[in-house]
């Protein structure tokens, strides 16, 4: 499953190219599903443009999208960036009248089950956020509803293309044995290779301008659907030990994700 990541907490003046409003965010996700993009994360901005969880915002941007590519999951963000306060955040996501079909939840911030149980309360799916590098997957492991969730994101937020790959490795290890989907997926200058080592692992990934900006030879990406397109097509940076070039269309060539 290929997952595009439409925007992210980034500002305008990271990107021409960034989605904010619901009717950006709606074509942004209409082109990335035609390209072969599965499931579509977003970030619903208020009108200053910060991530919000604010009911209005969150159901307008839903709206428009699921709108936008009908039978296609939606998904937003719950991080702790958004309001310091999980209680207030928890109750932003209780008083939510539109729902997304499932919600990231960070496990290495504070309250994650708090926010968890809204989800579970509200019937939102939970994606679990695991970074790299936190304590975040063995308090979801030891948390008792683990098993409820919709898929982990396994998030390498190491973004050195050398290492990266290690930091992939002990992740899933820590994974081992649990029996949900796992998204795997990096950042920045790694996203690509992460990216790569998904594919040759069999795994859920995801790409797109919250992600990185750039395609995998280093230029700039005109959109989301420019990078769901690169990473359908293959010639990817391979990552060490790996052969370069395999693709997503490589390996379901004639079939739609």
């Amino acid at each position: 499953m290929l997952q595009v990541c439409l925007n992210g907490a980034l500002p305008r003046s990271a990107s021409a190219h960034l989605p904010f409003t619901p009717a950006e965010l709606a074509e942004a996700a209409r082109a990335a599903v035609a390209a072969g993009a599965q499931d579509v994360h977003l970030h619903p901005k208020d009108l200053r443009e910060q991530d919000t969880l604010s009911p209005e915002h969150v159901g307008a941007a839903v709206e428009a999208v699921r709108a936008a590519v009908p039978g296609v999951a939606v998904g937003v963000t719950t991080g702790e960036w958004i309001d310091p306060s999980p209680r207030h955040r928890a109750a932003l996501i209780r008083s939510w009248t539109v729902l997304p079909d499932h919600a990231s939840v960070n496990w290495h911030e504070d309250g994650a089950e708090l926010i968890a149980e809204a989800l579970l309360d509200k019937g939102v799916g939970i994606e679990a956020g695991l970074f790299s590098g936190t304590g975040g997957t063995k308090r979801f492991l030891d948390w008792p509803h683990a098993h409820r969730v919709v898929r982990v994101l396994a998030e390498i937020t190491d973004t050195d293309p050398e290492t990266a790959p290690a930091a992939v490795e002990a992740a899933l290890q820590d994974l081992a044995g649990f029996d949900r989907p796992v998204l795997l997926h990096g950042e920045d200058d790694a996203a690509w290779v992460v990216l790569r080592i998904a594919l040759a692992r069999g795994l859920d990934t995801r790409i797109g301008l919250e992600d990185t900006l750039v395609l995998p030879g280093g230029e700039p990406a005109t959109g989301n659907v420019a990078l769901v397109r690169a990473a359908l097509a293959g010639d990817l940076p391979a990552a060490p030990g790996e052969r370069p070039g395999a693709g997503l269309g490589d390996r379901h060539r004639g079939h739609r994700l």
